[in-house]
């Protein structure tokens, strides 16, 4: 199809008649959000758009540096009927703009996502007014820019309508309208960048820089493509250079740009003669990148200097016979070497994107690396992230599937459609593409599963239209453009998927969560999440998951007194999930005793931390059960090479699947994640009476290491049993069985210890003071646990620098030790712990300035002992 320039998001001039005057003047700017019926939202609920407004000026050509003027700021705001008018900030929303005028309370408090849905049914119109910053009469081509309009609007200078936008991405952030996790806001606002841009012969639109390894010479490439509006009508032609010191590469090239979008592509040989170090995902090695500057001299008009960071790395999605299974791998390679994917799934920061700061995105993909993260799934139903995510990613090394913007829902194939769909798809693979981080595209959320298994009933008679629009769409449509436009990275039609099977079945696989192919997604709330053997042995888990409430400070700001219970409204309408508190209760009576505490803010308390102490044990089984299968086939299954479990982050305070709170804070699971994600890592279960571990590693090279395993009963602090295997070998980028008994001999040989009595830990140790974490295996439900008994556990902080030192003291054996400092913002070292020796020490790293005094006035200690 073509694609015509509004690919940015341009609202295309009505007429003739949109032209800008030929004289500076003030010239009042109007746009109306049209939100005017809960009809015209439903009607354009999968519809979306946004905001590139372009509108010509004819001028005299003149020499120079494009001029560009900022509206950001103060802007006049108003509802339909004059009702309601303020200062509206740019970029911002209309619901931001209110509660900052004090004139609505904070939106995510208590019961005001419903009591605020008048906000989203009215018609709201920014206006403002200014004087032309520069003569519009030098400039061949004047551009009114919105970089983001959320939704649908029409767009006025002095009273003449230039366009009208419909799509956010280029189409709505569906999850605006709720999800299981979030709440229902659909925003209304200039929410990026406004501006006046204007110019003359050419402008630069797009820049982008993609790597290759070119095996036959053994040399790095990069392909480097610069995309113009050129307004000039006859070709222009000019020099670029391309210099990258550090590699002492530097070419110059002969180019011409044609009239109308001109672009370049040039392939840039880098000197073999130095060693280029290659960008690694966290934990594999540097994020090297190199400064590049381009250099655009043409025969008209002015010089460019483009800047720009040069990374170099591999990505491919292999998809392969396995011998001894069915089906194919499903794996990635990055710079020729096999990754195991460790993440989660990122959904949108807020529901209001612009209170989504650079710091918030910094903390919680930090806090992302931190547990020892590669990867992150950006899902189909939120937003494309702003720059700076993708420029934190590659800084860190957190490697991105990227999901299009559909999800979980049938979507038109209508030629308008398509073309939006279009623009808003070519806009984001140029944006993008320059990162080394994303290592993947991905059509869509769960469509192809919602055909397959008839999620919305469709009669088998037609059955083949809905297929025949499913690939219209993300094959013939969305495909297309992608690997038209870059040729750097994969690209499947769906999550979860048969990849190359499901192209095989015609895109729409018979079962696309078949575990001998592709990615499979999994949820089942109904079994006992300790049960290995529940979880599909699949090739990829790209979702999993279960829910916890987050902590009570986080609760405690969006909630009142009476609110402060597990059966409040508060609380039922909090859970957006069907049946989802109940499911928590569940899930922890199988293995935990049920707070009946009579003070009932204690008894919500300690439903909270049980909720975060199930989450935690459940996903870590899960997650290690993935881990230790990734290099054995079993019945024709296994050959896992990825876990990203749903999911890494909160749009507000609720509970849900996420491991980090609404603002940050670390859940238990977080802290559970970074010991089950750690490189290094021993993987207990037990099969038909046998114990099992493995060794489970991400290291580059084979270690030979011990195997340390200490047995306690609950009732002491002193180990009953400890064993040490010395010469174990774990092998590289592998998960290897390195220790068998059965239980009977093993609790035998321990002597006093019975399933209920004893808890087994273990770890890895090496002689070059290489590490793993200590794990633990239960040899029963710590409801039925005999021996535990209540403990004086206490703490003392101190000070080293920036860093606070707790010193922790226990009695007696203490599971799930739970150290929370309230609001003070910041992370332990470590937390949720089995504390099995009297003493121990964890560090608190805060995020901002604090004190010994608050933290100690703010600390809380819980552990399962404390929960009657």
């Amino acid at each position: 199809m073509a694609v015509r320039r509004p690919w940015r998001g341009s609202a295309v001039p009505s007429s003739p008649a949109a032209r800008y005057s030929q004289r500076p003047c003030a010239l009042p700017v109007w746009w109306a959000a049209a939100a005017a019926s809960r009809a015209a939202f439903l009607l354009l609920l999968l519809v979306a758009a946004a905001g590139r407004a372009g509108v010509s000026a004819a001028g005299v050509p003149a020499a120079g540096v494009p001029e560009v003027h900022s509206l950001r700021g103060s802007w006049r705001l108003g509802n339909g009927n004059g009702s309601v008018v303020l200062r509206g900030e740019v970029p911002g929303c209309v619901h931001t703009a209110l509660h900052r005028a004090g004139l609505i309370q904070d939106p995510y408090y208590r019961f005001n996502d419903v009591m605020y849905r008048w906000i989203s049914l009215d018609n709201w119109t920014y206006s403002r007014t200014f004087r032309t910053p520069f003569d519009f009469r030098k400039w061949q081509k004047v551009n009114l820019v919105f970089e983001g309009v959320d939704t649908v609007a029409q767009i006025l200078i002095n009273n003449v309508t230039l366009g009208r936008t419909d799509n956010m991405f280029n189409r709505y952030e569906q999850c605006s309208f709720s999800w299981d996790w979030g709440p229902s806001f659909p925003t209304q606002g200039i929410w990026k960048d406004v501006r006046i841009e204007a110019y003359n012969h050419y402008h630069l639109i797009y820049f982008s820089l993609t790597s290759f390894f070119v095996k036959s010479t053994q040399k790095w490439r990069l392909e480097i493509e610069a995309i113009f509006d050129v307004v000039s009508s006859k070709p222009i032609v000019g020099l670029v250079t391309v210099n990258i010191p550090k590699l002492q590469t530097q070419q110059t090239f002969n180019v011409t740009l044609q009239p109308g979008e001109g672009s370049i592509v040039l392939l840039v040989n880098i000197n073999k003669s130095f060693a280029v170090e290659a960008w690694w995902p966290n934990g594999h090695g540097k994020q090297t990148g190199y400064n590049m500057t381009t250099t655009f001299i043409m025969e008209a008009g002015y010089q460019i200097e483009k800047f720009s960071k040069a990374y170099f790395r591999t990505v491919e999605l292999v998809q392969e016979p396995i011998h001894g299974s069915p089906g194919l791998s499903f794996y990635f390679r990055i710079n020729d070497r096999p990754i195991f994917i460790k993440g989660s799934n990122w959904i949108p920061a807020d529901s209001f994107q612009d209170r989504v700061t650079y710091d918030t995105l910094r903390l919680l993909l930090k806090s992302a690396a931190d547990a020892n993260m590669n990867a992150l799934r950006v899902w189909g139903g939120g937003v494309y992230e702003q720059d700076e995510f993708y420029d934190i990613c590659d800084e860190i090394g957190i490697m991105i599937w990227q999901d299009f913007m559909f999800a979980c829902a049938l979507y038109p194939t209508d030629q308008n459609y398509l073309e939006s769909v279009g623009a808003e798809v070519t806009h984001q693979v140029r944006r993008l593409k320059s990162h080394p981080s994303i290592i993947l595209w991905s059509g869509n959320n769960e469509n192809e599963a919602a055909i397959a298994s008839n999620w919305f009933s469709i009669p088998y008679a037609d059955r083949g239209v809905y297929i025949k629009d499913y690939v219209m769409l993300y094959v013939k449509n969305i495909r297309e453009i992608v690997l038209a436009e870059d040729k750097s990275r994969p690209f499947v039609a769906s999550s979860p998927t048969n990849g190359l099977e499901s192209v095989k079945e015609g895109w729409v696989s018979q079962n696309p969560y078949d575990t001998h192919y592709g990615d499979t997604h999994f949820y089942d709330y109904s079994i006992d999440c300790w049960n290995w053997a529940a979880y599909p042995k699949t090739r990829f888990a790209s979702e999993y998951g279960f829910q916890s409430w987050p902590s009570f400070s986080t609760i405690k700001k969006v909630s009142s007194t009476e609110d402060w219970s597990y059966t409040s409204n508060f609380s039922l309408h909090r859970q957006h999930h069907e049946n989802g508190n109940d499911q928590m209760l569940q899930q922890i009576g199988y293995h935990f005793k049920l707070p009946q505490s009579t003070d009932p803010i204690k008894k919500f308390k300690d439903m909270i931390y049980l909720t975060q102490v199930m989450q935690a044990q459940c996903v870590k089984t899960e997650t290690e059960f993935y881990r230790f299968s990734q290099s054995e086939i079993i019945k024709g299954e296994g050959h896992t090479m990825g876990a990203l479990y749903w999911q890494l982050n909160d749009i507000w305070q609720a509970p849900s699947w996420a491991s980090l709170e609404y603002g940050g804070k670390w859940k238990l699971l977080h802290y559970f994640a970074q010991n089950f994600f750690a490189p290094l890592l021993p993987v207990a279960y037990e099969d038909k009476g046998v114990l099992y571990i493995y060794g489970v590693s991400d290291l580059h090279v084979d270690h030979k290491l011990t195997l340390r395993v200490i047995v306690y009963t609950w009732s002491s602090l002193e180990p009953v049993c400890i064993l040490s295997k010395g010469g174990v070998t774990v092998k590289a980028q592998s998960a290897v069985p390195i220790y068998k008994e059965s239980i009977n001999d093993f609790l035998e040989r321990c002597q006093n210890c019975t399933r209920k009595s004893c808890v087994v830990t273990f770890c890895l140790m090496g002689e070059d003071g290489l590490q793993s974490p200590t794990n633990h295996h239960f040899l029963s439900s710590l409801k039925d646990a005999v021996g535990l008994k209540k403990t004086q556990l206490s703490a003392s902080v101190s000070q080293q620098d920036d860093i606070y030192i707790f010193d922790l003291h226990t009695t007696a054996i203490t599971p799930f030790v739970s150290l929370d400092v309230g609001s003070i913002k910041g992370r332990f070292s470590e937390n949720g712990f089995l504390m099995t020796e009297k003493k121990k020490v964890v560090m608190f790293y805060p995020w901002e300035p604090t004190s010994i005094e608050e933290l100690e006035e703010s600390l809380t200690l819980t552990s399962l002992v404390d929960i009657v």
